[in-house]
């Protein structure tokens, strides 16, 4: 941007912590993460592509997840990285709305995703009969359609309201990422519009996400409750835990960050549990379905045999 807009061409980067010996733990431990992420869920998308077996919605919206994951780790961890090995890391502006847009982008698109799947194991397990109709090809596209424009529409959000802002001099993101609440912090321009609309959008996304999973599990709860049979409550409830595990971590965080008025917490909490949401989560996801998925488990056996012995 020209001077004309905006007298900041870069945000420096505070991070995490200024401790030296805290910082080389923290590098150490966050790349393993990474590198787990990174392998874990590709290992995901990799299998699901390759076995036959996994060719089903459920599986479908897993590899998509994955993906997300892998999109939403990787727009704030190497930064991250980065970081911790020089003096003062500084982003450029343009840096620094890419990294938001890919921040919101794979965030919003992965509450989608989770609410597409929950979807899924309503109709599987209430309509079982009905389920290959109501989760054919053409629904399936069309659900990831809407979640990824879905995304798309909430990084058009907040990238434009972080171009409507002005930033006459203070430069310093006091988080590891370039997060919205601490640049609106910064700018020197009104920023009731630009404050209030990305969060109405990320709110909306929120909560039409949450309450989508919330009635899609009210209403297979009722419908496993009214099973006679102890084995088919323990099947039926089996295929979901893995997908409320996954829920339970993700939208508490976000809720914790988002929701929870900003007094509740520090500055320095809201960076430990943006941490867990963004870099921890996406390397759970893949360890979460792989551990608790009887299918997957299986599929991975039989690709693993089929390379051994071919």
């Amino acid at each position: 941007m020209d001077g004309n807009h905006t007298a900041v061409t870069e945000f420096i980067l505070l991070g995490l912590t200024d401790d030296p010996a805290l910082q080389v733990i923290l590098f150490i431990t966050i790349l393993c993460i990474y590198l787990v992420t990174i392998s874990g869920n590709l290992s995901t998308i990799i299998l699901i592509r390759l076995s036959s077996q996994l060719h089903h919605p459920m599986y479908l919206f897993l590899s998509h997840l994955a993906f997300a994951d892998i999109g939403y780790s990787s727009s704030v961890t190497p930064n991250m990285l980065v970081n911790f090995l020089v003096e003062i890391n500084s982003i450029s502006y343009l840096g620094c709305a890419i990294q938001l847009g890919s921040v919101v982008f794979f965030g919003s698109t992965e509450c989608f995703l989770l609410s597409a799947m929950a979807y899924d194991r309503f109709v599987a397990i209430c309509n079982p009969l009905l389920y290959s109709t109501k989760m054919s090809a053409g629904v399936c596209v069309l659900l990831l359609l809407v979640a990824y424009i879905g995304g798309f529409l909430n990084t058009c959000s907040f990238t434009l309201c972080f171009y409507s802002l002005l930033f006459c001099g203070p430069n310093a993101v006091n988080h590891f990422f370039c997060d919205f609440a601490p640049l609106v912090e910064l700018s020197c321009s009104d920023v009731s519009i630009p404050a209030v609309v990305p969060s109405f959008s990320a709110g909306s996304i929120i909560v039409v996400t949450l309450f989508v999973i919330a009635v899609s599990y009210i209403y297979i709860l009722i419908t496993i409750l009214k099973m006679r049979s102890t084995e088919g409550r323990h099947k039926a409830f089996s295929t979901c835990t893995s997908h409320l595990t996954a829920v339970t971590l993700f939208y508490g965080t976000i809720t914790f960050i988002y929701v929870m008025p900003k007094s509740s917490y520090s500055t320095d909490q809201n960076k430990v549990v943006s941490v867990f949401y963004m870099v921890v989560i996406p390397m759970l996801n893949p360890l979460i379905y792989s551990l608790r998925n009887k299918e997957i488990k299986e599929a991975l056996k039989r690709e693993i045999g089929r390379k051994i012995f071919s």
